[in-house]
């Protein structure tokens, strides 16, 4: 497991088995608190995330309640993650300890609060009431065998009965419109609605709880502010207002009155309820119920807490640094609060009004290329995307970039979990899918242990008849439903952060189909990561290049000449996007450099293969002289894909700087081989 841990040493030093994890990269460091910490601190750490630094917090706040939890509940208690929130660890390959959630916090703030025990039975018997007439409905409909026909109208009524019990079920018949391992595809569809069309709570309540966390009166801050809601969500709704000192505007996301109380009861509850369900879990999907209660419980307190929304945009702002294609708006730091966030409004033009977006002159095409592109970045580089990319939250901005909002809901997948699914590509682009079921262990789809052999066939039938027909006629929403009846038929789970990726994914599809119907999703997506394979410098990706590249032993010339002209393809796209015209003079260099696919590196370290490893200059030595006959016609065709892209002054002067270093590289493995030998 790779996991990915500081040890954080304070004044009151923590037992040794606790640490702080960042977000998905290794940290070699350690945090060494000041004896006499100040009342207020905040930590920051800046390490490698890939070519950015990433933050690194811990705030006394944390320590504190960490400490108070610690007396109230016992420290051996605390320290001991319970087996479920260990299995999410194991997964992620990250460990958390600061955790807003865990069962036993759950349990002490809920069994702690005033007439806690009237207020559970309360709140049961009025789930147990609600869920269990709609399930005799359902039991009835089964019986005299019309549950087929009456489908649409008890999905519809079970979207009304989740917003009657409140934010907790909105929120779950959110998370359950993306989970096809539990409920049926056309439930999930009308699930959807939920995403948008939540009723609002009145304006004053919410105006009161700016002023109250801000301290001041609205006018002191705002000398405008909407009188209605722009958007309303499960746990909150927004506002448009203007900065009274320097007239900027601004959105504020205001969360709803009371509600932490209600989601820490429920979730006591959820997780009681899950105990009872453990057994019929564990035989559909390979997993306990209170580890999907766990996930569902752990996501929704961070979204509660709006000061971790805050610091999610700030790493948003930190990842698409200098990326002009891309705008994530500002927050107002000195008026967040846990209840409220204040963020620069943005001046887009939302994906649910596509008519707009056309009328307003935008490059469709180029607009789309840059939100697949930046999507792929999410995931595969940075490993923290935006879980809820729905047409309400993007924006078409009239230059040519892509916009997002609300940043609640983010996912984060470590680095080990962005190595399997670019291994997971790997192996499908050479048809390897019993290493493709493999990979499904590893990202926490199956039971460790659990036999795949049964799910090989079943994952080769759905991707060759997926991409039988060619790029131009594959959608994820074909692929996703067949998988969706490979997860009916095997114990499948699919871990909350994923279900997020697939809903990303089929979300950010749809707005592509809505805007430009017969626009081909992964005509660039295979660029991107195309592109990603030959020119990043990460050192798993070449050994990734290097699998590609050869088959059973067999250099793939043609897969070569391919990922070239697919990788010049998405730069010409990239670079074509009206957003690069609007850089100033500082910035023009470095965009000029990424008009051109720079393989400068990746040629260099190939050259530093071919003298280093032998296996590798066996292999292609071979692919050069293979059938008897040397294949220079093939070497010729691959420089001149590349001829263009690459500068060779620039390469030689590298070369010569380099030399004395791997001369010196190659006669210490001379004389390492030497010695060995003797």
């Amino acid at each position: 497991m790779n996991l990915l841990c500081v040890n954080c040493v304070t004044a009151a030093p923590f037992p040794a088995n606790q640490h702080l994890s960042s977000r998905a990269h290794n940290v070699p460091s350690r945090i060494n608190a000041p004896s006499r910490a100040p009342a207020s601190f905040d930590y920051r750490l800046r390490i490698r995330r890939g070519k950015k630094p990433l933050r690194f917090r811990v705030s006394n706040a944390a320590i504190e309640t960490r400490r108070s939890l610690a007396a109230s509940a016992g420290e051996r208690q605390l320290s001991k993650p319970s087996a479920a929130m260990e299995q999410l660890d194991f997964e992620r390959g990250v460990c958390v300890p600061f955790r807003k959630y865990s069962p036993e916090t759950v349990r002490n703030t809920v069994l702690e609060s005033r007439g806690a025990i009237v207020s559970l039975l309360s709140r049961g018997v009025e789930i147990v009431w609600s869920l269990g007439f709609y399930w005799s409905t359902l039991a009835y409909d089964y019986v005299i065998g019309r549950d087929e026909e009456v489908v649409s109208a008890r999905a519809r009524q079970l979207r009304n009965l989740l917003c009657d019990l409140g934010p907790s079920f909105i929120k779950a018949g959110q998370v359950l419109a993306n989970r096809p391992d539990i409920i049926r595809e056309d439930y999930m569809n009308e699930l959807c609605i939920l995403q948008d069309d939540v009723p609002p709570f009145p304006n004053q309540v919410a105006f009161d709880i700016i002023e109250e966390e801000m301290g001041r009166p609205l006018e002191s801050v705002f000398s405008k502010i909407s009188s209605q809601t722009i958007a309303a969500a499960s746990l909150g709704q927004v506002y448009r207002a203007t900065l009274r000192d320097s007239g900027e505007e601004v959105a504020i996301k205001v969360q709803r009155p009371q509600i932490e109380p209600i989601i820490y009861r429920d979730l006591f509850l959820f997780r009681t309820l899950a105990s009872f369900l453990n057994g019929i879990s564990l035989q559909k999907l390979g997993c306990n119920a209170e580890l999907i209660v766990d996930e569902f419980g752990e996501k929704l307190l961070e979204e509660l807490d709006y000061t971790l929304e805050a610091r999610n945009i700030e790493d948003f702002l930190l990842n698409f640094e200098g990326d002009p294609t891309v705008k994530i708006p500002r927050v107002y730091k000195e008026l967040c609060s846990s209840r409220v966030l204040v963020m620069e409004w943005i001046d887009g033009i939302r994906c649910t009004n596509p008519q707009a977006i056309k009328e307003a002159g935008i490059d469709v095409n180029g607009f789309l290329t840059v939100g697949v592109s930046a999507a792929l970045r999410q995931l595969l580089e940075f490993g923290l995307f935006h879980g809820d990319p729905h047409p309400g939250n993007v924006f078409a901005m009239r230059d040519g970039r892509i916009a997002y909002v609300d940043f609640g809901n983010v996912a984060v997948l470590s680095q080990q979990n962005k190595q399997i699914l670019i291994d997971a590509v790997v192996h499908a682009v050479n048809e390897d899918y019993v290493e493709m079921a493999n990979d499904f262990t590893r990202l926490g789809f199956l039971a460790p242990g659990t036999d795949v052999s049964p799910i090989v066939p079943a994952l080769e039938s759905i991707w060759q008849n997926s991409v039988g027909k060619g790029l131009s006629d594959f959608n994820f929403r074909s692929v996703t439903g067949k998988f969706n009846q490979l997860v009916y038929n095997y114990p499948i789970r699919i871990p909350e952060r994923f279900s997020l990726v697939i809903r990303s994914l089929l979300t950010q599809e749809g707005i592509c189909f809505t805007l430009q119907p017969d626009f081909k999703f992964l005509e660039v997506a295979y660029p991107y990561v195309a592109k990603r394979l030959l020119t990043d410098p990460n050192p798993a990706l070449r050994e990734r290049l290097i699998q590609v590249l050869f088959k059973d032993g067999v250099f793939q010339w043609k897969r070569l000449e391919n990922l070239i002209v697919l990788a010049k393809e998405n730069v010409t796209k990239m670079s074509s996007n009206p957003a690069f015209q609007a850089v100033d003079t500082q910035g023009s260099r470095k965009l000029q450099f990424s008009r051109k696919l720079d393989l400068t590196d990746t040629i260099k370290d190939g050259a530093r293969l071919f003298i280093f490893d032998e296996g590798i200059r066996r292999k292609l030595i071979l692919a050069l002289t293979e059938d008897s006959k040397l294949h220079i016609e093939e070497l010729v065709d691959v420089y001149r894909l590349v001829e263009d892209q690459i500068d060779i002054p620039s390469v030689a002067v590298e070369v010569a700087r380099d030399f004395p270093t791997v001369v010196r590289d190659l006669m210490l493995s001379w004389s390492e081989s030497v010695l060995s030998d003797r």
